[in-house]
């Protein structure tokens, strides 16, 4: 039988008794129904059996179209796919709050959002390190998140009930603050999807955030800053040099969780955070102090994997509130975050005598010195000046871990 050709599609006929399927070539099929409608569809054998995936409606799907789908379907065949029910259960699975979630931070958090990476870990979709790609899609549920626990649920189906037991397990987890944020970004989501999908209403409306939230001040003193750190020296690794970069570098704690080997240069000492990886969106080079890189030489290199900290090889560590725990109970200091160690940073470079705008870009902060009209035209991102802070920092940590006499002689960078 002859290829089809756009003419003879565009004019066939319908017979007005029965459906009518001509074949083209490589499986794909004209499909063209009584009242006249026509569209594609692509058969094939799997596992032994006929399956039939309809490609797209014509003329929107035009044969040239239709022929490159179906090929591109059909090495996925060869390599052991079956598209038909892939796109069956896709369907189904339209409304479950996997699939809802997904399309949240696709559709609403990434376009409106430079957070939206944080967004989506705290519904519970953390990206998927096989892809290496910040596309939405290729992201995977965290073992600790909505996404996880109703994953294959109908959105339609959550109610204000499990959403209390969700935050409440994370509550108990010793992340008080976290339920606030997993709360406020769960709030969001079910808002957006209001309008979308089958739901009543917001679950989330008259509900509290689960923790009442004051300012915090807390840094950890030089007798905590030792015992905390001595303690993280007795953890497994990872954890460990995961705790002590924490300390030397003042980096966010998923910033540092997720540290790759491509993003380090050892030789100009230097760690490169791309705009994907930071909190505001901004690409941010972190210099690497003598202390820092000694710690980082002694992560040992996992094959299969770019993460210098990881357990599975396929995500970076998680688990940080079983880390404190121990961390807690071995060195005897309690009621800090490892968010305070940022604070601990800033407060020691203070006190060594680093200006503050110096302290701010090693922070990668955007407010404070840098806001407004300041932020719009104060492009120095102080490279010599936060290498020499992070040294003089580092020092200090380790005059302090090893119980030296304060003797040290402030100094202001210019």
């Amino acid at each position: 039988m002859a290829k089809l050709t756009d003419a003879a599609v565009l004019k066939k006929r319908p017979d007005p008794t029965k459906r009518l399927e001509l074949h083209d070539t490589g499986g794909l099929y004209l499909v063209v129904q009584p009242s006249g409608a026509k569209s594609w569809a692509y058969r094939y054998r799997y596992a032994g059996k006929s399956r039939k995936l309809t490609i797209g409606a014509y003329p929107s799907t035009d044969l040239a179209n239709a022929r490159a789908r179906v090929a591109a379907e059909r090495v996925r065949v060869q390599g052991g796919a079956d598209p038909a029910t892939e796109h069956r259960v896709a369907a189904t699975a339209a409304d479950d709050f996997a699939a809802v979630a997904v399309q949240f931070i696709q559709r609403y958090a990434k376009p409106k959002n430079r957070g939206w990476k944080e967004t989506a870990r705290l519904i519970g979709l953390v990206p998927d390190p096989a892809a290496r790609s910040q596309d939405p899609r290729t992201f995977i549920a965290h073992r600790d998140g909505a996404v996880k626990r109703w994953g294959h649920r109908k959105i339609a189906d959550i109610t204000r009930a499990d959403i209390n037991r969700h935050l409440d397990d994370i509550v108990d987890r010793g992340a008080p603050i976290g339920a606030n944020r997993a709360f406020a970004a769960l709030r969001k989501l079910f808002g957006w999807a209001e309008t979308r999908y089958a739901l009543a209403a917001n679950p989330c409306d008259r509900m509290v955030r689960p923790s009442a939230e004051v300012s915090r001040d807390r840094y950890l003193s030089d007798d905590e800053l030792r015992r905390v750190w001595t303690a993280a020296a007795e953890l497994d690794w990872p954890f460990g040099p995961f705790v002590h970069l924490l300390t030397l570098t003042g980096q966010r704690l998923n910033e540092v969780a997720g540290m790759s080997w491509s993003e380090i240069d050892l030789e100009k000492r230097l760690w490169s955070l791309p705009r994907g990886r930071v909190k505001n969106d901004k690409g941010h080079e972190v210099p690497l102090s003598v202390e820092a890189i000694k710690v980082i030489k002694s992560v040992p290199k996992r094959p299969g994997t770019d993460l210098l900290f990881s357990t599975t090889g396929k995500s970076p560590i998680s688990g940080f509130s079983k880390t404190k725990a121990t961390i807690d109970e071995a060195s005897g200091v309690t009621a800090w975050t490892f968010h305070d160690l940022r604070r601990t940073l800033a407060s020691g470079m203070a006190r060594l005598g680093i200006a503050l705008p110096v302290i701010e870009r090693v922070l990668n902060h955007t407010s404070g010195s840098f806001r407004g009209v300041v932020g719009i035209y104060q492009r120095h991102e102080f490279p010599a000046e936060k290498r020499h802070a992070l040294e003089a920092w580092a020092a200090d940590v380790m005059r302090i871990v090893m119980g030296q006499p304060d003797n040290v002689i402030s100094f202001r960078v210019q």
